[in-house]
């Protein structure tokens, strides 16, 4: 491959994912790197296949669409794997690496990047089923940017262990680490040119990449509903109260939503419920994939979060959830993340079910002091769950780890990216 890679940061950052990826390439025919424009898609890719011999394709320039577009069967041929950037702009191209790798089914045969959720785009020919690996590349986790492990996930299911960290953070940090964010451009940058950086690339997202997808002409009402979404980090996600405000119908939100969620600007957290009670609310939770544009959409910095009416408890959930989904792509656990909600105002903000039922409940809290209290709508699962509930955490700002009894723990929120 020609290209080197780079970073805004002045260092080549390590994604935990690119061993995922090496070994994709080593077992599948079709290897889909998918996430958020600026996350160092290119870079990461440039990285894994450095000694891979092959061709480079970028469908950002014109000429690469056009000739993708003429003639997709040649624009596909390549003796060694073929990288193509962007597969979105032209997904036809999917139907011609399909028929070449069932022709050809060696392993290692196309690398393709994306920056929008690809198998979900509508008119899509062909998923490749059983052909194609898609491995989710985020912005920049904590332990990315600090160069630390990220296998809390793992620790915390793992009963043999009692669970123990001790941090150095205090509640400040977590705001400078939550208003700096996770893309590679921001992390480099400080204050007003991080703000710049953010404002420009939520732009530059809705006027090209949403546009290009829906074909929508309302830019003004998706800018608004970014900004009310922000706002409502760790809230229930109701479109008829969003469409009051918008001026827009609840159908036309909901899709609204949807487009921000192929774009990776939000995650959806779906509501959990395993029938314990006929009350749990179905509605999803809805977050901001990075928590440097959230803050930043509201007009938050350290000092503004800092004070005691900001939103920081919102926005701190978000970030705590958006951490634990970027190290489920490489967990060895196979997790999903969940909420809970019931109509009688029992909650807890986070839930991770592993594929066997077994179960760890998380609440967000930012404070360093946690009581008996806290562990409320935490308690609530357990005793439903019975021997499914493996722990449950309440992770705080503080600094130490404290045991509440039978598998309930008060956890520093950097243990998610320290242990």
């Amino acid at each position: 491959m020609s290209r080197t890679p780079t970073s805004p940061m002045g260092r080549i950052v390590p994604r935990k994912v690119a061993g995922l990826i090496s070994d994709a390439l080593a077992d599948t025919r079709v290897v889909l790197v998918n996430g958020a424009r600026q996350t160092g898609k290119s870079t990461l890719v440039s990285s894994v296949c450095r000694d891979r011999a092959g061709e480079w394709r970028n469908l950002d320039r014109a000429l690469e669409r056009a000739a993708a577009h003429a003639d997709p069967v040649e624009f596909i041929q390549s003796d060694g794997l073929m990288v193509i950037d962007e597969i979105q702009r032209q997904p036809d191209l999917l139907l011609a690496i399909k028929a070449s790798v069932d022709e050809d089914p060696r392993p290692g045969r196309f690398l393709l990047t994306g920056s929008a959720r690809v198998l979900g785009l509508r008119g899509l020919p062909d998923a490749l089923p059983g052909r194609m690996d898609t491995i989710e590349l985020w912005p920049l986790s904590q332990g990315e940017i600090d160069g630390t492990g990220e296998r809390f996930i793992d620790a915390v299911f793992d009963r043999s262990t009692p669970f123990s960290h001790t941090s150095t953070l205090a509640r400040s940090d977590y705001i400078e680490r939550l208003c700096r964010g996770g893309y590679p451009e921001a992390v480099a940058r400080e204050g007003a040119r991080r703000d710049r950086f953010y404002d420009n690339y939520v732009s530059d997202l809705i006027n090209r990449d949403v546009v290009q997808l829906s074909e929508i002409e309302r830019g003004r009402e998706m800018r608004t509903l970014t900004r009310l979404l922000a706002a409502r980090s760790g809230q229930l996600l109701m479109p008829h109260k969003l469409a009051g405000e918008l001026g827009i119908t609840g159908p036309t939100v909901a899709r609204y939503v949807g487009l921000l969620e192929e774009v990776f600007l939000v995650k959806r957290l779906p509501a959990w419920s395993r029938n314990l009670s006929s009350r749990a609310v179905s509605a999803p939770k809805v977050a901001m994939v990075d928590s440097g544009i959230a803050a930043n959409l509201l007009g938050q910095n350290p000092r503004r979060l800092a004070r005691p009416e900001s939103p920081l408890g919102g926005l701190l959930e978000g970030f705590v959830a958006m951490e634990l989904a970027r190290q489920l792509e490489w967990s060895s656990t196979r997790a999903e993340l969940f909420h809970y909600r019931t109509r009688d105002g029992v909650e807890v903000d986070l839930v991770l079910e592993e594929r066997s039922g077994e179960v760890v409940a998380m609440d967000v809290k930012a404070s360093s002091t946690v009581r008996a209290e806290d562990f409320r709508g935490i308690r609530h699962l357990k005793e439903r769950l019975g021997p499914d509930f493996v722990a449950g955490c309440v992770l705080h700002t503080g600094q130490e780890t404290r045991s509440f009894g039978d598998g309930l723990w008060a956890i520093p929120i950097s243990a998610i990216w320290e242990v």
